[in-house]
Order: C-alpha cells, then structure tokens, then sequence
C-alpha cells in the first residue's frame, strides 16, 4: 500500500521548497536482501536515489513494497538536503545523537565529581534521620 495522496503532496511541496527536482534524481530498483525471505530476495524493491546536484545518496528497503520505499526514499533524501542547507537535524538525528552521547565513555574526573556529589547528598540525608534519644 503507497502512501496516502496527502503525504504524497506533502512530500512534493517539501521537494519544490528544497528545491529537488524529479529530473535532478537518478533513481534505480535493486534487489533487496536481508531478513524477508523468499519474496524480498526476488523482487526489485529496494530503491536507490541519487541527487545529481549535490551528489547526495539514499538507500532505502524498509517495506515490501516499492512504492512505499519510493516515498520513504525521497522523504529521506530530502532530509539529507535539509540538514546540508539549515543545518536543521531531524528527529531521527538527534534520538541518534541522544544514545551516542549516553553511551559515551565518562572521563574520570567527571566520575570523582559524580562521587563526591553522591557522597554529600548521602550526608545531608543522614542528617535529617531522627535521632534516638538513649534512656
């Protein structure tokens, strides 16, 4: 199932405003591989796309069907083109990002600091512990 003709539409005005033109592509069908069986493995669905001007390239087999990949293709070439334009990041990049920043490596001296910081939190609770009057 393609996508719907309002996405379609969307998608064509976010083009003509990026300024991709359907004659600046070179968009070729190619075999597709990986997880999907028999069917994947036979078909064409696979789509490359090829911004001429920029030289941008996009690959895309998420779905089974050609169309949709075809939409999802230019979808995200023209998220590429953005990005090199406003160097504004998409959703995608920076969820990308987030995880690639949380599972950088901590220095030690930002460690120590962690640690001291928990120790004087530790202290200022056992502060507040009520105390135990002897008989």
């Amino acid at each position: 199932m393609p996508a719907s003709p309002e996405k379609q539409r969307a998608l064509a005005q976010r083009m003509e405003e990026l300024g991709i033109y359907e004659d600046d592509l070179l968009e070729k069908f190619i075999l597709g591989s990986g997880k999907g069986g028999q069917k994947v493995n036979k078909t064409a669905s696979c789509v490359y796309l090829k911004h001429l001007p920029t030289g941008i390239e996009v690959k895309c087999q998420q779905e089974r069907s050609r169309e949709l990949n075809r939409y999802l293709a230019r979808k995200e070439l023209c998220e590429k083109i953005a990005f090199q334009i406003h160097q504004e990041k998409t959703k995608r990049q920076r969820e990308q990002e987030k995880i690639r920043q949380q599972k950088k490596r901590r220095s030690r001296r930002l460690k120590q600091k962690i640690l001291e910081d928990k120790k004087k939190h530790s202290e200022i609770k056992k502060m507040r512990e009520k105390v135990e009057e002897e008989p």
